[in-house]
């Protein structure tokens, strides 16, 4: 492995941009149902064989349906086509493994627990289109049981970095204002913060339940009391001078407000992805270093692309935290196909440093880089047990456990 040790830059951008897709977004099922049905047949394939076979389950595409929301009620007309597409193996040792069983019963259950307003039952059709891998890959991913790291199925890039910024914590922030325990508002949230020097700007979008909500004067209320809970966790997170608009598109009629069936705009005609919301740190940062991988749904055991996009972060967040000298750091791995996942072809880290003609602790960074490469093959174990989730939850929230250890 080449080691890469160099300066980040210390000044600060005039512009920020920071986004999040909230938890019902199209986007954001895609990638949680990706995940689930990933952790699910994890669960199946030790229960049954002893070990995590091989399958890459991050090919979801959600077709919105048709519905027509309406204040005190309203109904989908076309229920929400779910597709699942990717690769795994449906048989071992003469057992048939009930794939596609396995997959829809874990996204159906992640939609019920998630999004309380949708009936997964009748409002939504899963098409399980799940195949068998490739011989050579999935020959690959069995070698991993004979050497003492499983080898690399890809060839792909993992990027984090650490503080995040005022900005973006603010964004979480207002993620968890938007959950309020209340059934009038449904999942379907997207925060977009663009900050102008010290001047912030949020564009909200959160859409009502018209079951729970009786009349256009209702709406208005709950709005108005939504809006203020958001400029309260704001003020909490930043002294920057806010702006807010919420869902500002709203007209002045019952058809021209966010108001929806199930809580998701999926129902009428949006469409989602996976791989196409939030980075595995719960944000979309196009001022930051990103990588179009997609992480949700790939095997926890030898896919690199999932893999070293979450110890990036953990190493960047290590690095930061353990080394005082240091004010900020961006990590980049790359991984060789083939290759063992602890040795990757090239780690290249950045730091800010507190003072900026110091020398870089070199020695330091290096022993928080091994000691997350080396602790690679756990990974597959903590995500099964959601020690570390990925999808769409911030990744600071579950890197606790990576601070208790001792670096050497």
């Amino acid at each position: 492995m080449e080691c890469v040790i160099g300066r980040l830059s210390a000044d600060a951008a005039e512009v920020e941009i920071v986004e999040r897709k909230g938890l019902g977004h199209p986007d954001s099922i895609c990638d949680a149902l990706a995940e689930e049905a990933s952790l699910a047949l994890c669960r199946h394939y030790r229960e049954r064989f002893g070990a995590v076979l091989h399958h890459n389950v991050d090919k979801i595409l959600l077709r919105g349906g048709v519905a027509r929301p309406a204040f005190g009620g309203g109904k989908v007309i076309r229920p929400i086509d779910i597709y699942l597409a990717g690769r795994a193996v449906h048989r071992h040792g003469g057992v048939t493994v009930p794939v596609a069983e396995i997959a829809v019963e874990a996204c159906r259950s992640w939609l019920r627990q998630h999004i309380h307003a949708l009936d997964a039952e009748r409002q939504v059709r899963f098409h399980c289109l799940i195949r068998p891998g490739s011989v050579d890959l999935t020959e690959l991913f069995a070698r991993q049981r004979g050497g003492p790291a499983p080898l690399a199925n890809d060839t792909s890039c993992g990027v984090g970095y650490a503080p995040l910024s005022e900005v973006e914590r603010t964004v979480l922030e207002i993620d968890t204002a938007l959950r309020p325990d209340d059934l009038a508002f449904g999942e379907d949230t997207k925060i977009m913060a663009v900050r102008r020097g010290n001047r912030l700007s949020l564009t909200v979008a959160c859409p009502q339940v018209g079951r729970y909500v009786p009349d256009m004067s209702r709406y208005r209320q709950n709005k108005s009391w939504l809006a203020d809970r958001i400029k309260g966790a704001a003020s909490r997170a930043t002294g920057l001078e806010t702006a807010l608009q919420l869902n500002a598109a709203d007209g002045d009629t019952p058809a021209s407000v966010y108001l929806t069936v199930t809580g998701t705009s999926a129902e009428a005609g949006d469409d989602g992805e996976a791989g196409r919301g939030n980075r595995v740190n719960g944000l979309i940062t196009p001022n930051r270093p990103m990588t179009m991988e997609s992480v949700a749904g790939k095997n926890p055991v030898n896919h690199v692309g999932k893999l070293y996009n979450i110890i990036a972060g953990l190493i960047a967040d290590d690095v930061v935290r353990e080394i005082p000298a240091v004010a900020a750091c961006e990590c980049y791995l790359v991984s060789r196909i083939g290759h063992p996942i602890d040795d990757p072809d090239i780690a290249d880290l950045r730091v800010q440093l507190r003072e900026e003609a110091a020398p870089i602790p070199r020695p330091a960074i290096e022993r928080i880089l091994h000691h997350h490469l080396a602790a690679l093959g756990g990974l597959a174990e903590e995500l099964g047990n959601r020690t570390i989730a990925v999808g769409n939850w911030p990744l600071r929230q579950v890197a606790a456990s990576h601070h208790a250890r001792a670096f050497p």
